[in-house]
């Protein structure tokens, strides 16, 4: 697949520096890498450790904003399954009948010109509004223009309000003055702490709790292990159903008492793109993967995860292609996995529903191409995930702190 050299330098390296993290390489060259990610790494934990100081000493100073407050992030990057848990959380809060609005960062969404920045400065007073990704009614806007997750939720989320700017306190405002929410869910957001609060659920991937232990770039922790206490709920996800003493005896440790609610991630159905929701053929069970040749590909965290759903509903997994997570896909990079599943005989492909949603809709496909649709079931701790969003919709005048003391 044709990319620009430097392009192709730049992703090399980003792949070496994943398949280091998760040891996967070995040898001189990795060792004297390694020693240097790891210097950065001290140089990072002391940046995250001061910046949390100052804000628990008030030097600077979290916004309230006058309504209820959910923060949910991990402390580490990426493959959390962290999208359904946010949407799952947003449908029950709504249908409880809360206004909510999701508050996204829009992570690798397309920048907004660097003219129209300012040209705005220059003819208003004020910062340009966050970007409406649906209002609650309808989608505005697409993924590139979004980020993958926002759009994602907006399209699964009617009523709910999901709004896109780095400044969180900001796009809290609009959404409260603008929309009436009363209240807001900070996706990816426990290293957010300008916006305060009230619940802060913590994701931990059951698979992989916390990597090597390190903080990144040596690792996969934006931070240290310690900062599980800052959690008022662990959702442990990625579960097998099985108990983890270990891990649970772990968080424990760091937050005595913490409710932690297990889940799973569970295949529904199957969803072929380009095709109209009510037309033949569009959504397929389950069952269709039995037997049948398929080739996957995906550009996100995890994808051994994924790769482990086609095989454990009875897909016989011909061939496979891997690309960086939030990678956008041109149409000359579909036109050759088009290509390589023909080649390995394959009936048709298979990718993730985060992978669909940067894939043109309009593209003409040779073979049939689909996403696995998958959806949060509570395992363990259902009756704590009820207590969180009660505690949300009829909140009491007992509060957790959302900092460590």
């Amino acid at each position: 697949m044709s990319q620009p050299w430097l392009k192709k330098k730049v992703n090399a390296l980003e792949l070496y520096t994943i398949d280091l993290i998760y040891g996967r390489r070995a040898g001189a060259g990795a060792a004297v890498y390694g020693a240097f990610l790891q210097s950065l790494s001290w140089l990072f934990n002391g940046i995250a450790q001061a910046r949390l100081w100052l804000y628990r000493h008030r030097i600077f100073h979290d916004q309230p904003l006058g309504c209820l407050v959910v923060v949910v992030g991990n402390l580490t990057v990426g493959g959390t399954g962290k999208t359904p848990v946010v949407e799952k959380f947003a449908r029950a809060l709504h249908d409880r009948g809360r206004k909510v609005a999701i508050l996204s960062r829009g992570y690798k969404s397309k920048s907004v010109p660097l003219w129209r920045k300012a040209w705005w400065r220059l003819t208003h007073a004020e910062e340009p509004p966050p970007r409406i990704v649906s209002d609650g009614q309808r989608v505005l806007l697409d993924s590139e223009q979004a980020g993958d997750e926002p759009y994602m939720l907006a399209r699964n989320l009617p009523g709910v309000i999901v709004l896109v700017d780095k400044n969180r306190v900001k796009a809290g405002e609009f959404a409260i003055k603008r929309f009436g929410c009363d209240t807001l869910v900070l996706d990816d957001g426990f290293q957010y702490l300008p916006l305060k609060g009230r619940l802060n659920l913590l994701l931990v991937d059951k698979t992989n709790p916390f990597g090597n232990g390190h903080l990144l770039p040596r690792g996969i922790l934006r931070e240290p292990i310690k900062h599980l206490r800052r959690a008022s709920y662990v959702f442990l996800t990625k579960s097998n159903g099985q108990r983890d003493p270990e891990l649970e005896a772990l968080i424990q440790k760091h937050n005595p008492g913490v409710d932690i609610i297990e889940c799973a991630h569970r295949p529904r159905y199957l969803q072929r793109l380009g095709a109209a929701p009510e037309s033949p053929g569009a959504r397929e069970p389950l069952t269709f993967l039995k037997d049948r040749r398929v080739f996957a590909f995906s550009g996100i965290a995890t994808p051994e995860s994924f790769e482990k759903f086609l095989r454990d509903l009875g897909a016989k997994v011909v061939g496979r292609e891997r690309f960086l997570d939030h990678y956008r896909y041109e149409g000359e990079d579909i036109t050759e996995l088009f290509k390589l599943a023909q080649r390995e005989g394959a009936a048709c492909l298979v990718t993730t529903e985060k992978d669909a949603v940067r894939i043109a809709e309009d593209l003409a496909c040779p073979l049939p191409l689909y996403y696995l649709r998958l959806e949060i079931d509570i395992l363990r701790g259902a009756s704590d995930f009820d207590e969180a969003v009660g505690r949300i919709c009829f909140p009491s005048s007992g509060t957790r702190s959302p900092l460590p003391q």
